[in-house]
């Protein structure tokens, strides 16, 4: 089936089109619908009417931005009109959600004239928080923008003008950088004349690009004065007008430092690639197709040549998806009462610094596993990168403040948590142990640590504050790592092999001399296995935690820290843990990594264990002890082991959260079940943590609910040990190290 008739299919599957409308409270009863509606709804109309502000409390309007558009310009298909615009304004809709949690309403009006465009946009100023004007042709574009900047209190942001500007602005500064040439000094070239292309000029004059360095050219050629003198040019044409003699692009490009394509596919050949100066930067953006192949355009070369395209398959997508709903959550988020010059640079240059960050494993997979690091070939970052909300965001919301177009003040800290909060609630969760773990950072020995992931996950920590990691392994292999990787961080690193063999042999030894190991053994060991040597570390107070099992199965990575750190003086086992996080709801889940098949003496002392875990994460436990039976409805051997680690831990005074069992999983996570059908039981809400039978059924749940449930799980984390330390998963990304080496820094703390 070709990619038309899947879209065809895509857009008409029940329901029709992308987008819908849910609620937010409650609406399940008569009461729910008596404050949604009539007559509760009456309150809120007063305060609004009292304080028109106020409606950015009582209703959606802070978080509403309506994609407007005409139709007149739609990107690769022209004047469809506003009927044939709505597909495209709805995924615009779906964007804003996706990236940046922004609801939409698009709104397709049926009228070419600007002044009714301006009238009909204007009078929807109560209902939105924000305006993105959408595929309005040019001139008119300019004309409709600037007259309700000037009338509304709100941001209007033509996405097709500034978008295209401030992503390629990024790339622009980005790309100078790596040439060594300065903005000032560019000689930049611009193949079209439209809006987004006079938006983007503009814009890199903001940047510090001359204005009489930049020479547009539309379909009759170089923008010039005797053209603007002759009446052949629009007063937006005219801005950019030179006294330069009459030629077309291929004259233009002689000896240019930039390319700017905004203009149509295949007009530029490799002979004027050739004539452009020493590493020429060629933003070549017309889509679908670039005015020059990105394969033309490196080979016309020998030297560097930095390359853009609107394409997702070629290096450095110009991408909108970088700019609008992030600069949209910024705004939105101070009340700004609109996007300015200052806002858009700050977007622009806090993503060129974002590029020049380790990128996530995450977007390293999505594009294919291979290397992604600051260079010609990435001079942006990736569409689908989380961090862009946590970089551009931010950045607007300050140059809002500080140009005064923000009507609340934020914290700039607190912001970023709540953004955070946005993309999920382990990112929420998490931020509550980062942020614990960055008030005393200890010393996280990192075994593996030849491996980039932990090279990477150790810049991270050390970058972040977090913790002071130490990476085991071959020192000239790891700094040749870091170096080859663009990491500007100097790691702290032992090797095993040499740094205090001699005395980690013997204290290994000394435990476990009575326990099968020689001295012979024993060095051995300690100058081959990195898990050895980071378990006598963390035993003789060298290091604070441990991290480990990257490349090692659970088992034989979990061996040396049990043998050598063993348990807490109040533990006799150890056991796994993952936070699973879904929508609106977080639970622990134990034991799925560890024992087999715990007697009640261990389930209890799991749960407590876990119980403990919860309360880092600032979560107050409620523990449920799970079978495939209703306490005592099902009465054997197997039932009598959670129902009688409930009963010990009821028992046990040092216990001070709630806990009953054993019962169904649907009774522990159900308040409904638990009040009504069993309102004798301890729990009067809804279990968190969650404690089952055996290893076998606890892993199997929190797999299902992370592939089906779509819940994101945080571990797994060892509860139990004597020390700090953590088994990560054979395969698992920098984040998840680095999310454990916080997790032990707060159990170090």
């Amino acid at each position: 089936m070709s990619l038309e008739e899947d879209s065809l299919d895509y857009h008409r599957a029940r329901p029709s089109g992308k987008i819908e409308i849910r609620t937010t409270k409650p609406t399940n009863t008569q009461r729910d619908l008596s404050l949604a509606y009539s007559p509760g709804v009456a309150r809120p109309c007063e305060e609004i009417a009292d304080d028109p502000e106020a409606a950015y409390s009582y209703t959606a309007k802070g978080n509403l931005v309506g994609v407007v558009s005409n139709g007149s310009a739609v990107l690769g298909l022209g004047d469809i009109g506003a009927q044939a615009s709505k597909p495209v304004m709805e995924g615009k809709g779906v964007l804003f959600k996706r990236f940046a949690d922004i609801d939409v309403f698009d709104l397709e009006l049926d009228t070419d004239d600007p002044d009714e465009l301006v009238r009909a946009i204007g009078l929807m100023e109560p209902t939105f928080g924000g305006i993105n004007l959408e595929d309005i042709r040019a001139p008119e574009c300019f004309e409709i923008e600037e007259r309700l900047r000037d009338r509304l209190s709100i941001p209007v942001f033509h996405d097709d003008q500034h978008g295209t500007a401030i992503i390629s602005g990024a790339g622009l500064l980005n790309a100078a950088e790596l040439i060594e040439k300065d903005l000032a000094d560019l000689d930049v070239v611009f193949s079209g004349a439209g809006a987004a292309a006079i938006a983007t000029a503009r814009f890199y004059v903001s940047l510090g690009v001359p204005a009489d360095q930049i020479t547009m050219c539309d379909s009759s050629g170089i923008i010039t004065d005797a053209r603007a003198r002759a009446g052949d040019l629009n007063e937006y044409k005219r801005e950019f007008a030179r006294d330069l003699p009459e030629g077309d692009l291929a004259d233009a490009m002689v000896g240019a430092d930039v390319f700017i394509g905004l203009s149509a596919a295949g007009i530029v050949s490799e002979r004027m690639i050739r004539s452009m100066a020493d590493n020429p930067i060629i933003f070549a953006m017309a889509n679908p197709d670039p005015e020059i192949t990105y394969e033309k355009a490196k080979e016309a070369r020998d030297d560097t040549v930095i390359m853009a395209t609107g394409r997702s398959d070629y290096p450095n997508q110009v991408n909108n998806v970088l700019g609008f709903p992030f600069i949209f959550r910024g705004a939105l988020d101070v009340r700004a009462t609109e996007i300015n010059e200052a806002m858009k640079v700050a977007s622009a240059e806090a993503l060129a610094d974002l590029a020049k960050q380790d990128v996530p494993d995450a977007v390293i997979e999505a594009y294919g596993d291979g290397p992604i690091q600051f260079g010609p070939e990435y001079i942006l970052p990736k569409p689908v990168d989380p961090r862009v909300l946590f970089e551009v965001s931010p950045a607007i919301a300050k140059a809002a403040m500080d140009s005064g177009a923000a009507r609340v003040e934020i914290d700039l800290n607190e912001y970023r948590e709540r953004l955070e909060a946005r993309l999920g609630k382990s990112r929420e969760m998490m931020r509550v142990v980062l942020n614990k773990a960055k008030t005393d950072p200890k010393r996280v020995a990192l075994a593996e640590g030849t491996d980039e992931k932990m090279i990477r996950a150790a810049y991270q920590l050390q970058e972040e504050g977090t913790a002071e990691p130490i990476l085991l392994g071959n020192r000239e292999k790891i700094e040749a790592t870091a170096e080859s990787l663009g990491l500007a961080f100097t790691p702290k690193i032992v090797d095993h092999r040499e740094d205090n063999h001699e005395a980690y042999a013997d204290r290994l030894y000394e435990l476990r001399g009575r326990k099968g190991i020689t001295r012979t053994e024993a060095g051995e060991l300690v100058s081959s296995d990195s898990n050895y040597y980071g378990s006598i570390m963390v035993e003789r107070g060298d290091a604070d935690a441990l991290l480990t099992g990257l490349t090692h199965h659970y088992p034989s990575a979990l061996r040396p820290p049990l043998q050598v750190i063993g348990t807490a003086p109040d533990a006799t086992v150890v056991a796994g843990v993952y936070m699973l996080t879904l929508d609106t709801r977080v639970v622990f889940i134990a034991d799925a990594t560890v024992n087999q098949n715990p007697t009640a003496e261990v389930l209890a002392e799991v749960a407590q264990q876990t119980g403990k875990l919860a309360r880092r994460f600032n979560v107050e436990p409620r523990a449920a002890l799970l079978s495939y039976s209703n306490f005592g409805s099902v009465d054997n051997k197997a039932t009598r082991v959670p129902r009688r680690a409930a009963k010990l831990l009821r028992a046990d005074d040092s216990v001070d959260f709630p806990v009953d069992g054993e019962m169904q999983a649907d009774t522990a996570v159900v308040e409904d079940i638990l009040n009504g059908t069993y309102g004798f039981s301890d729990l009067d809400e809804a279990a968190n943590v969650l404690i089952f039978p055996n290893l076998e059924s606890g892993n199997i749940v929190y797999k299902l609910l992370q592939r089906l449930g779509g819940a994101e799980a945080i571990g797994p984390m060892l509860v139990g040990m004597d020390k700090p330390v953590h088994v990560l998963q054979r395969g698992d990304q920098v984040k998840d190290i680095v999310n454990l080496a916080s997790v032990a820094v707060v159990d170090a703390q």
